[in-house]
């Protein structure tokens, strides 16, 4: 009986279980991508998330093939034609894959799958990309949790999740292999060499994802707590696009965190770890957009449907490119576009400064970030931007304004993370750098600093923006 295994975002070997049960009867299995980005509606993936997803389709099927195995494949309008045609081809018998959670992905899955009963093929899905479904948390009163201790209290009352099973030896090959598009030709990789730094910074696929959690927990981890909110330090397990993308498991994540507590002497507390309630957020986005589909788009507060924006290209110009004239902000945007990702710190400040000083809607944030992020995951990227924004579940009230020079001199004294991303700044005393508007001019001209030349000027005065920020939210807080 062969089994056709459909890949998505679950791009791993081990701790699959869909491609545990295709194993399971040592019958043939034909593993199987199919790329069809129109049916994910107004989120298909950005480039940085196209950049990152041709490398690790690419590692997964050299992963495959080290077992005799490799990765067909396809690309066309629809999955469930594909996947027809595809089982037809190779004579499978039934079809199983990992569960999707985003709402345009679930009613594609519903229907695929009873298209595909209704077609003869046996059918089975499972759950690879999360520690609990969605729909197996709820409070006392059945309903969905949007608050997030709550929701985690609840999480951490039950079983630990099992132990994440290992990649099997080999995989049983059909007769003959289908025909395959070349990856080539998905034309997910950009025309022009912007992903340099990406390519720099990242390596796609498990064995990366792998080697990234075992770095942070043999080291950052053990620190994590004192160092998560400091972006010039390697505090954080930057395990994030790795988790998008199914390189890694939460299960593997989890036990690994286990293990490392247990090493440390910490076996009564690593449930409350910092580092573990992060994946707990994780867990509570999936939750959010499962129960709550229109959170991409929409605020899950209504009042914030009338909220005044002030939408403003010039504005939303600089932001994106980081030319704010506020240091912090900009560094962070600029690490950004240089290497698809940010600090989760310098994300909340840099998307309070965009919809609470600028005025400009949550969404064109939520939409940038979408693009240019190689962990842009859309449970994930909802949930953040309506939390800064003030307008989703357990999110920071939107009259606390993030003061960006304040959390700057705080998260990074030494300004060792903007000298990173802002060499025209680097030699600034540190007593300036988060401030060069205040800077005297003999030290601005001692560093080779003009503003308005070399380094913008503000875009906006906080102390005004602030103020400018709580009178539009008092229309809509009524």
């Amino acid at each position: 009986m062969t089994t056709l295994l459909w890949f998505r975002q679950d791009l791993r070997l081990a701790d699959n279980p869909a491609l545990a049960a295709a194993v399971a009867e040592h019958a043939p299995a034909v593993p199987a991508y199919i790329h069809t980005p129109a049916e994910e509606g107004a989120f298909a993936p950005g480039g940085a998330s196209r950049w990152w997803l041709h490398r690790s389709l690419a590692s997964l099927d050299r992963e495959l093939r080290s077992r005799g195995s490799r990765l067909i494949v396809r690309a066309g309008g629809h999955s469930l034609t594909e996947l027809v045609r595809l089982a037809r081809e190779c004579g499978a018998t039934r079809v199983v894959w990992n569960r999707r959670y985003e709402p345009a992905a679930v009613a594609r899955d519903r229907k695929i799958k009873t298209e595909l009963e209704a077609a003869g093929f046996e059918t089975r899905s499972f759950n690879a990309a999360l520690l609990h479904e969605p729909w197996t948390i709820e409070t006392q009163s059945g309903t969905p949790f949007q608050v997030f201790t709550a929701f985690w209290k609840r999480c951490k009352s039950l079983d630990d999740p099992p132990p994440p099973v290992p990649a099997p030896d080999r995989l049983e090959a059909p007769p003959a292999w289908p025909d395959s598009t070349g990856l080539d030709e998905l034309a997910l990789e950009p025309r022009i060499d912007w992903a340099r730094g990406l390519a720099g910074a990242w390596s796609p696929g498990s064995a990366g994802a792998r080697s990234a959690l075992d770095d942070f927990l043999a080291g950052a981890c053990g620190d994590y707590e004192s160092l998560r909110d400091r972006p010039g330090e390697r505090g954080t397990s930057r395990l994030s696009p790795h988790l998008h993308f199914g390189e890694i498991g939460p299960r593997e994540v989890w036990h690994g965190a286990r293990r490392a507590a247990l090493d440390r002497g910490r076996s009564r507390s690593w449930r409350d770890s910092a580092f573990l309630t992060e994946l707990g957020w994780r867990e509570f986005a999936h939750h959010l957009l499962f129960h709550f589909p229109r959170m991409p788009e929409h605020p899950l507060r209504s009042r914030f449907e009338r909220f005044p924006w002030q939408p403003s290209e010039p504005l939303l110009d600089a932001w994106q490119h980081g030319a704010t004239g506020y240091p912090l902000v900009d560094a962070g945007m600029r690490q950004l576009w240089r290497i698809g990702w940010m600090h989760n710190r310098v994300r909340m400040i840099a998307g309070s400064f965009l919809v609470k000083d600028l005025l400009q809607p949550w969404s064109s944030g939520a939409r940038w970030f979408w693009d240019t992020l190689v962990d842009a995951d859309l449970a994930n990227n909802s949930l953040g931007w309506q939390w800064v924004a003030g307008c989703g579940a357990d999110a920071a009230p939107y009259f606390r304004i993030f003061n960006p020079t304040t959390q700057a001199t705080r998260f990074d004294p030494q300004g060792t993370y903007v000298r990173e991303w802002i060499p025209e700044l680097g030699r600034l005393p540190g007593e300036w750098i988060h401030q060069p508007w205040a800077a005297p001019p003999a030290i601005l001209s001692a560093a080779g600093v003009r503003l308005g030349t070399s380094y913008p000027h503000r875009v906006k005065i906080h102390e005004a923006a602030r103020a400018q920020a709580l009178a539009a939210w008092s229309a809509v807080k009524g």
